[in-house]
């Protein structure tokens, strides 16, 4: 027993993704096929467009056209541009004829994943080559040497400050695959503060998702499932921050807790027989280093830091996404090539070693893509969400928020996305709580709180690419976060009770 206990290791990311592909393609066998019809608005011609099936139908874009459609969404809302993807339309929903998805599309779904991802996992290799160049030219090393000396005894300011500002981020703009370029450049100075990397990896992950859980301005989560749901998305905002400030706060306390613990005892972390593993992955990055802070490394590091300032205003206020993302830190890496004086040759080799070394991570998004595709293609999420409609007939108030919450975290394993969710079921899912006295706002927050709450574990989400820069196992992740999240769905569901009967 002892023998099979050394050898059975839980699988790589990779793998479970794999996995849930192939269970994914064995549920297309089982769920219904269906499909609901689609409107999207068209600019240019400034006309509705219904799709059924392959089938398309112009429209007059008028406020009747979406009253004769059961849409309660105004017009403005299309034509302003704050709806940009086809929404669903309710009533609408067809069985249709069962489209399994066999081993040939399991075969072919990573790959397929992989192409419709390429944007992001181009952005994840530039990455990692900026990081490559910056990291062979000291700046790190002695960057981090400064910090472990700076916070020396006030490390778990450290903890605060990250999550603190990476919540902000995702409450504000939706911070979340940007923060895959973070994990290299911290991890190193959590390391140095005694702490292990499931602290680092807690700071940022946990940071976003609880920052993008509790979204109040996010254009991509809570201001188009408002738009879709056909009221403002300041409503209900002030609950929203009452959340974020208590959830922030319930994280924070949680992560410290942790890592203090780990600093006095490296024993008591969940990850300790990979402490000497992971400190050789990230070198000499560590508070013992002696390479001075130069007026040069400080600009290289000025320059790389403003490579983020940059990103995150691009992204926030020019509606940048991830080509002009990706420019930046290119461009970056150039300037810092040019700076620290690296010859041509050095330069290209560097680059591209720093990008090998992000390959896997951009493999695991590409992958995880695959099963959304594998669902997509074999039209059973539309049926998910005509049968988790129909569960919430008869409920009381406090019953069917907590079962809104419950249903949104169910469907987010098949739609990772919170704009994808938002366009398909508001229009579905936010008028089934006029008939008992609901506000759409807490409809809104709970397709949010439970998309949030369930991105903590997710498999389909972000958080293996984010395990697989440090080598930690899933198994490892779901050991430290379950408690957690036990803790913050208790605070949900209350949170949800109390404001539907306020």
């Amino acid at each position: 027993m002892e023998f099979f206990k050394k050898k059975i290791k839980f699988p790589t990311a990779q793998t479970v993704l794999l996995i849930i592909a192939a269970l994914v393609a064995l549920l297309t066998w089982l769920i219904p096929a269906g499909q609901y019809d689609r409107l999207g608005y068209n600019k240019e011609a400034n006309t509705f467009t219904r799709t059924h099936l392959k089938d398309t139908e112009t429209l007059e874009a008028s406020q009747k056209t979406l009253d004769d459609l059961q849409i309660k969404i105004p017009l403005e809302k299309f034509t302003s541009g704050d709806i940009w993807k086809p929404i669903s339309i309710p009533n609408t929903y067809e069985k249709l004829e069962p489209r399994p998805q066999g081993i040939i599309e399991f075969i072919q779904s990573p790959l397929k994943g992989i192409i419709a991802v390429s944007d992001i996992m181009i952005l994840v290799l530039i990455i990692g080559g900026l990081i490559g160049i910056v990291n062979s030219t000291g700046a790190f090393e002695a960057g981090i040497s400064w910090l472990a000396k700076a916070l020396q005894g006030k490390e778990y300011i450290l903890i605060i400050l990250i999550t603190t500002l990476i919540a902000i981020g995702g409450t504000t703009f939706g911070l979340a695959e940007e923060t895959i370029a973070f994990y290299p450049i911290l991890i190193p100075v959590f390391l140095a503060a005694r702490y292990d990397a499931i602290v680092a990896l807690a700071s940022i992950y946990i940071g976003s998702s609880m920052g993008t859980m509790a979204s109040t301005v996010n254009p991509f989560s809570v201001i188009i499932a408002s738009d879709a749901a056909g009221i403002n998305w300041t409503t209900g905002i002030n609950g929203r921050f009452i959340m974020l400030a208590l959830g922030l706060l319930i994280c924070i306390i949680y992560i410290i807790r942790y890592a203090q613990r780990v600093k006095k005892d490296p024993t008591k972390s969940i990850i300790y027989n990979q402490k000497e593993e992971i400190e050789k992955m990230f070198g000499s990055l560590t508070s013992n280093s002696h390479v001075k802070l130069t007026g040069r490394l400080r600009f290289i590091l000025i320059v790389f830091v403003l490579c983020f300032v940059v990103m995150i205003y691009g992204v926030s206020k020019l509606d940048w996404w991830f080509l002009e993302m990706t420019s930046v830190f290119f461009v970056g890496a150039i300037l810092i090539g040019i700076l620290s004086r690296i010859k041509e040759r050095v330069f290209v080799n560097t680059f591209m070693k720093g990008a090998t070394e992000l390959l896997g991570v951009a493999f695991i998004i590409g992958i995880a893509r695959g099963v959304t595709i594998l669902m997509e293609d074999g039209l059973i999420s539309d049926t998910l969400l005509y049968y988790s409609s129909s569960l919430t007939d008869g409920m009381n108030k406090g019953l069917f928020i907590n079962s809104m919450l419950y249903i949104y975290g169910g469907l987010s394993f098949f739609i990772p996305s919170s704009s994808g969710m938002a366009v398909l079921t508001m229009p579905i899912m936010s008028p089934l709580g006029d008939g008992i006295g609901v506000g759409r706002e807490y409809i809104v927050n709970a397709y949010q709180y439970g998309m949030g709450l369930f991105a903590f574990l997710n498999p389909t989400g972000l958080i293996l690419a984010s395990l697989a820069i440090v080598n930690i196992g899933y198994d490892k992740w779901l050991k430290f976060v379950t408690p957690l999240v036990i803790m913050l769905l208790g605070l949900t569901m209350a949170v949800l009770t109390i404001s539907v009967y306020l």
